[in-house]
């Protein structure tokens, strides 16, 4: 990556300096591997060790600023946005992809059937986030018809900017490149096969992120990216790249009311506050689905997300009493191995 002098086009503000520890400088984290960090600063690139402070929690992750003092990190600043999902299987354990963004673009594919409810959840994950979300639908070349393609997916995504493009020909990267802009930090999220890797590729300007042929069957291809790893864009804009996620797990209901907005809105409608959306009298969002104006589907999935946030809060409760309990048990195991004292 190009050695960059100024801080501002890394994403650094003044207003971070009063979180700098005394006497240390600030790092952006551009990858993350088993301890060793790349981090970028106004020398450039260098790789340098992370302290067991820094390492323990959810830090650090890509995006991250972390202070720096004789070569090492020594501590990581305080996230302003995060994207953060659920690891993988049944936990309460939470995963930070990307730190400190500006934006989320969730990438899907316009080749094959539309995955609308795949697109949902991603929203829902990167509203939660705090940083903005814009949908990216790319292999516009391998669609037949690309505006109803757009308007498909922007009907499940209320409030967010819908662009189509092509890593191909071309077309619509001039129209992401211009949301990107110098300092702004974007992260691609997706699934395997949507094209991300060939993304960064076309919007850096050059090979960053191995890609691999696509399937002439449907069109979709394997994403060769392996680690998150932040990309400096020829505009000054940066992009994380991260690989395909098989389970996008929520970690709280933040980002719903924002992805459901149009079934939200339905919902404050109903004339009963506690309604269940089911048999009660004045449902508004059961009148909506009857006359064509919310899609069922789309009602279940709002439905499935609450259901699937509010058992990850009650794990991440559990996890957090069993934590505190194990607590307790070793503070009283230290005491009683205390020597008795004499008189």
């Amino acid at each position: 990556m190009p050695g960059v002098t100024d801080l501002a086009l890394l994403g650094w503000t003044p207003d971070r300096v009063a979180e700098l520890p005394g006497g240390t400088g600030p790092a952006r984290v551009a990858r993350v591997d088993r301890g060793l960090l790349t981090v970028l600063d106004g020398g450039g690139e260098q790789r340098v060790p992370a302290t067991s402070a820094v390492q323990a929690g959810t830090g650090p992750a890509v995006g991250d600023w972390v202070a720096l003092r004789d070569g090492r990190a020594v501590a990581v600043l305080p996230r302003r946005t995060a994207f953060t999902r659920v690891l993988a299987g049944r936990t309460s354990g939470e995963q930070v992809v990307a730190a400190n963004l500006d934006l989320v673009l969730v990438v899907e594919a316009l080749a094959g059937e539309a995955r609308l409810r795949r697109v949902e959840r991603y929203l829902t994950v990167a509203w939660g986030s705090g940083a903005r979300p814009l949908v990216v639908l790319t292999k516009a070349d391998l669609c037949d018809d690309v505006a109803a393609g757009v308007a498909e997916v922007a009907e499940s995504a209320p409030g967010v900017e819908v662009l189509a493009v092509s890593s191909v020909t071309g077309e619509g990267l001039d129209a992401v490149r211009a949301r990107v802009g110098a300092g702004w930090t974007a992260a691609l999220v997706g699934p395997s096969g949507a094209g991300k890797s060939s993304l960064v590729n076309a919007l850096a300007g050059r090979a960053v992120a191995a890609t691999r042929e696509i399937r002439a069957a449907d069109g979709r291809g394997r994403h060769t990216t392996t680690a998150r790893e932040l990309h400096l864009l020829p505009g000054g804009g940066l992009l994380v790249d991260t690989p395909g996620m098989r389970e996008l797990g929520l970690v709280d209901d933040a980002g719903l009311e924002a992805a459901y907005a149009d079934v939200e809105e339905l919902a404050a409608g109903c004339r009963f506050r506690d309604c269940a959306h089911r048999t009660e009298p004045g449902c508004a969002v059961a009148a909506a689905i009857d006359d064509g104006r919310l899609d069922p589907a789309r009602y279940t999935a709002w439905r499935k997300l609450q259901a699937e946030a509010y058992r990850q809060e009650l794990r991440a409760d559990a996890r957090a009493r069993a934590a505190d309990h194990a607590r307790v048990r070793a503070l009283h195991r230290a005491q009683r191995a205390r020597p008795a004292r004499t008189r």
